[in-house]
């Protein structure tokens, strides 16, 4: 099989499509802002995301990219899926600097060679500049807050036994 774009082909045989989905977060607004290079958005590598193939139930499907193609066995996805799942943890999620659109990133530059493209996290980017104005409870997950109150209240409660 060979993968034609204008006058160049590719020779794909044995080779498996890497395909990003790109949902909408917030579909009226990015209805006017992707026309910009702007929006919110979340995104899978699909084959990886653990739901069906464009199916995300929280959000719209905007659209299915071709990132490249890998040739990665089954086996070897996994053991690069579990790489990543040691530095992509829960509770190391951050809107700004690693949200779901970073994590497709690495997945499909280890996969295919490739980037995303870059307006799908734009606006993380962008958020960047401006991190120090940006509250935390906005850009941490709830299990980073939840962590971080657990260990208010025990430094408070060290306090309170050390003072009586």
């Amino acid at each position: 099989m060979n993968l034609c774009r204008k006058k160049t082909c590719v020779d794909v045989v044995g080779s498996i499509p890497v395909y990003l989905n790109v949902y909408d977060i917030t579909p009226i607004i990015n209805s006017y802002t992707y026309w910009l290079g702007l929006g919110v958005y979340h995104s899978d590598v699909q084959g990886i995301f653990e739901e069906d193939p464009k199916r995300c139930k929280r959000f719209k499907l905007r659209k299915t990219i071709l990132i490249g193609w890998t040739e990665l066995e089954a086996e070897e996805v996994k053991k690069v899926m579990k790489e990543f799942s040691k530095e992509y943890k829960g509770n190391a999620y951050n809107l700004i600097t690693k949200n779901c659109n970073h994590f497709s990133n690495d997945v499909c530059k280890k996969l295919t060679g490739n980037h995303i493209p870059t307006w799908v996290n734009r606006l993380a980017r962008i958020g960047m500049v401006f991190n120090c104005v940006i509250p935390a409870s906005i850009t941490t997950t709830r299990i980073q807050q939840q962590q971080t109150r657990r260990k208010e209240k025990r430094a408070k409660g060290r306090i309170k036994q050390t003072r009586k």
